[in-house]
């Protein structure tokens, strides 16, 4: 679990779908013990493996307590609030927003939207003296992360400007001095990244869901909260550049600049679009002079990973439209504010050469030997088993990933299970079919069954009640529910042990079924036997007790004969003694 990177895995409540490597566009996902991790220096902070985790294990880095600490210290600071605000937080005004964030302790807000003015003004510099080549936006910190790490020969068509957080952050600490702190609200969790990056201009990042806990923590409800003067957007309010979260927002705000006229305008929203409009290009390729306003997210901001997506998409991009007036004619924005930024490429991500030996050990681990094997399923989360090889070969996956493979592998166990096991195993359905079965079972039931079974191994389709005499059995278990056990069921002159089991109640039982007439046989003899012997040790034991009882009376008149003669003599003596003592 690593919490200094913006998204991170709980893994105890990880349930190993890996519906995230599926979803996430550049698989900066590792499978450890069936538990999945984000890799860091392959990610790029689009946020979709947090959106679509059904077990909600992927979270969001929660930096809420910084904000308090920072807060707490009396430090001057300002909130650098994202235009799309609007559509997030629907129905609020936009001094009850001021009001409840002052509420928090911020000294001031502003709009995002003020940087993203500048950014336009720049961008418009640039594409007047630009004619010829591709040129891409950097508003979008997710979309400079992935050409930088998996498109890097474009990073170069990148315009190296500051995105608008960046720059509006830089333009705070201009206007309210250097020891001024700058706290970034919006919708995305790469706007972490940039925090962490550029600490000197954007303290702390939050998203929307990060302000409503702080909202929530301090009871305050927006649509009570109580106003006053003060609470206005500083130092200015912003025009046409709260259009940015929309798709085709920037371009809008650049093409009402004059001197772009040349320019071929495009937008490219969503990297999966990102990526099919690169695939192959060069960027030597492209003659025309074209800009890219380009987005991760589809439609823009307003569907950021961090929004509630609470009601249709264009209604969420109309909110937008409607809060804002573009002017017809963009007054003077300044161009000379330094916004200039560096950005390059990164090449540790470049795609490490797999032997072909090597990715055919791999795929024969999962069980893929010919081509034919080769599914290309997805449901291990890549689009081709070739990929998923890569992947294990590059410790990225494991192969219980692979479900044909699992599934194949279980069946072998099953099987070999049902071959060797000494009993009569089948497997039925509702209709009283043979789903499976294994041979001893035909066996049981004579040699026409086994012929049966020898013909189609399994004996699938088949009838039950044609096969055993006992179906009902299976008929109660299956409507009740409930397993039954017989230990010796009589049909004939044979004894059948049955245990009948629920694999799926009402819809599939399985039996296990002996013959042990054999068994039951022997039993009766050997208590039979037994009761034998009892009877012997009986007669032994009566004529041993009349023996002893004719004993015991012989030697009882013995000592009573003994015991008189011995009193006898004794009376005698005394009477002998008392004589000679009177004399």
């Amino acid at each position: 679990m690593n919490h200094s990177y913006p998204i991170y895995t709980v893994k105890t409540e990880c349930q190993d779908c890996y519906k995230c490597v599926r979803h996430c566009p550049v698989k900066a996902i590792k499978i450890e013990d069936g538990r999945a991790a984000v890799i860091p220096e392959l990610c790029v902070a689009c946020g979709k493996c947090v959106e679509v985790c059904p077990a909600h294990a992927k979270k969001v880095r929660d930096d809420s307590g910084r904000v308090k600490h920072l807060l707490e210290t009396g430090q001057k600071t300002y909130v650098s609030l994202a235009p799309s605000w609007v559509s997030e937080f629907r129905g609020v005004t936009a001094d009850k927003m001021i009001a409840a964030l002052r509420q928090l302790g911020f000294t001031g807000v502003s709009e995002t939207a003020l940087g993203a003015q500048t950014v336009s003004a720049q961008t418009a510099k640039l594409l007047r003296n630009h004619q010829t080549g591709v040129l891409l936006s950097s508003a979008c910190p997710v979309i400079v992360d992935y050409v930088r790490k998996y498109q890097p020969e474009f990073t170069e068509t990148i315009t190296a400007l500051f995105s608008p957080a960046l720059s509006h952050a830089k333009m705070l600490k201009a206007s309210y001095g250097k020891d001024t702190a700058v706290v970034f609200i919006g919708p995305c969790i790469a706007k972490k990244n940039e925090a962490d990056r550029q600490p000197d201009l954007i303290n702390i990042a939050l998203t929307f869901n990060e302000l409503r806990q702080l909202f929530a923590a301090e009871g305050i409800n927006l649509f009570k909260v109580k106003t006053s003067e003060d609470d206005h957007f500083v130092p200015d309010e912003a025009e046409e550049g709260a259009v940015y979260p929309i798709e085709g927002g920037m371009n809008k705000t650049i093409k009402i600049i004059d001197g772009c006229n040349h320019i071929n305008f495009a937008e490219l929203t969503g990297l999966q679009n990102m990526e099919q409009a690169f695939e192959g290009l060069r960027p030597q390729d492209v003659k025309d002079p074209v800009f890219i306003e380009t987005l991760a997210c589809f439609g823009g901001c307003v569907h950021g990973p961090c929004t509630r997506h609470e009601s249709p998409g264009l209604l969420e991009r109309l909110r937008i439209l409607n809060h804002i007036e573009i002017p017809e004619k963009v007054p003077e924005r300044n161009t000379d504010f330094d916004i200039k930024d560096v950005i390059t490429a990164d090449r540790r991500n470049d795609k490490a050469q797999v032997s072909l030996s090597q990715l055919q050990k791999a795929l024969r681990s999962i069980g893929k030997v010919k081509p034919e094997d080769e599914l290309n399923c997805g449901g291990c989360g890549y689009d081709t088993c070739r990929n998923f090889a890569t992947a294990l070969i590059n410790n990225k996956a494991e192969p219980s990933m692979c479900v044909s493979y699992m599934r194949k592998q279980a069946q072998k166990k099953a099987n070999a299970l049902l071959r060797c096991i000494p009993s009569g195993v089948v497997i039925i359905d509702k209709d009283l079919q043979v789903v499976e079965c294994n041979r001893r079972f035909a066996e049981l039931l004579g040699k026409d069954t086994v012929m049966a079974f020898e013909a189609k191994p399994g004996l699938s389709g088949a009838d039950l009640t044609r096969l055993v005499p006992f179906s009902h059995l299976f008929k109660t278990s299956l409507a009740s529910g409930r397993d039954i056990h017989r230990d010796s069921h009589r049909e004939g002159n044979r004894l059948f042990n049955i245990t009948i089991f629920t694999i799926e109640p009402n819809e599939t039982i399985g039996a296990v079924i002996m013959d042990v007439t054999n068994t039951e046989l022997r039993r009766e003899q050997i208590a039979e036997r037994a009761r034998e012997v009892i009877n012997k040790n009986l007669v032994t034991v009566q004529d041993i007790a009349c023996k002893l009882g004719e004993h015991m009376a012989e030697t009882e008149i013995l000592l009573r004969s003994i015991s008189e003669d011995y009193a006898d003599e004794k009376l005698l003596q005394d009477i002998k003694k008392e004589y000679k003592y009177e004399k």
